[in-house]
């Protein structure tokens, strides 16, 4: 097994506000992973952490080969590129089509040659199939195709991790179940995939191995043979939505 993002001792702050501590993880490559508990438990917080948007600043980690305590910030854009970010309000710009959106990012990451990115972007279109909706505004597609674009998007620059934060938390469960579906197929094809969440119900039909963060820390389930009671999260899951 070749670990592809470890915490040792690592404590994760909200600027000044402890949220997690001395987590101690190694996940591998090509490891699907859930982080899961309540809501404000440390989820968001530690997935900002692997791509460096809350620093680490006590105790040592790396992602991709890249130590996050001693990260210099003109490294930091090198470091997202090999992480491909699924967000659960899918942060699309609403002012230019699905291509457009796409074309920004791969100009923004140093793509250049017009026939390059276009072909790219048919080809990650088709990995979600939505091959026929690169013309589209963000307005037209419903909320389950949104969330597929926005899988595309984090492909676009053939990441080694895709990090989903949340990214069925605005969609019914027939969409969830088909952006799982979609989820797996990548994963089965090598990407290392991260996803926090707490939709119990897609846990429990697409398994896979699960850490918790609750009380300040994160534990692996499988590995401290801890239990988690699924139905009593997913009712206080449903209360907060």
């Amino acid at each position: 097994m070749e670990p592809i993002i470890e915490l040792k001792d690592a404590d994760i702050y909200q600027r000044d506000t402890l949220v997690l501590k001395n987590i101690n993880l190694t996940i591998n490559k090509g490891e699907f992973l859930y982080i899961i508990g309540k809501v404000g438990s440390g989820k968001s917080s530690l997935l900002k952490t692997f791509y460096h948007e809350l620093p680490l600043v006590s105790g040592t980690g790396s992602v991709c080969g890249y130590d996050l305590q001693k990260i210099k910030s003109n490294e930091i854009p090198f470091l997202r590129r090999k992480l491909g970010i699924i967000f659960q309000d899918f942060q699309l710009l609403t002012d230019r089509t699905v291509e457009k959106n796409f074309e920004f990012v791969l100009k923004a990451t140093g793509w250049h040659h017009t026939k390059v990115i276009k072909d790219r972007i048919e080809e990650v279109l088709s990995i979600v199939n939505m091959e026929h909706s690169g013309y589209r505004m963000p307005h037209q597609l419903s909320g389950g195709e949104q969330q597929r674009i926005v899988i595309a998007r984090a492909l676009l620059n053939n990441p080694e991790i895709i990090l989903a934060d949340e990214p069925t938390g605005n969609l019914d469960p027939e969409t969830s179940e088909a952006l799982l579906t979609v989820l797996t197929q990548i994963h089965k094809e090598g990407k290392t995939i991260l996803m926090a969440t707490h939709d119990y119900p897609i846990i429990e039909k697409f398994p896979a191995r699960k850490i918790i963060c609750q009380a300040g820390s994160v534990s692996d389930l499988e590995s401290e043979n801890q239990r988690i009671d699924f139905e009593s999260l997913l009712i206080e899951s449903k209360s907060k939505n």
